[in-house]
């Protein structure tokens, strides 16, 4: 869709939130930084593919479920 802007977003924060995990927790379960989380809630970091993965993982949903592509 050429000229159209899109944005890379996710579901984290609701996510974490719905299962009670601070986002220290949610590292943890990970193997990555709190500070981490908190840059990809706040869609500053992209997280590689296995990351992703593992995140879906830690809350037994796919990978669309958590990130997906918006249009601004």
């Amino acid at each position: 869709m050429q000229g159209e802007q899109r944005h890379f977003a996710n579901n984290l924060k609701a996510l974490r939130a719905k299962h009670n995990y601070t986002q220290a927790d949610l590292a943890q379960l990970v193997g990555v930084t709190r500070k981490t989380i908190n840059t990809i809630e706040n869609r500053v970091f992209i997280p590689s593919t296995f990351l992703a993965i593992k995140l879906a993982q830690a809350f037994n949903v796919t990978v669309e479920d958590i990130f997906y592509i918006e249009k601004p």
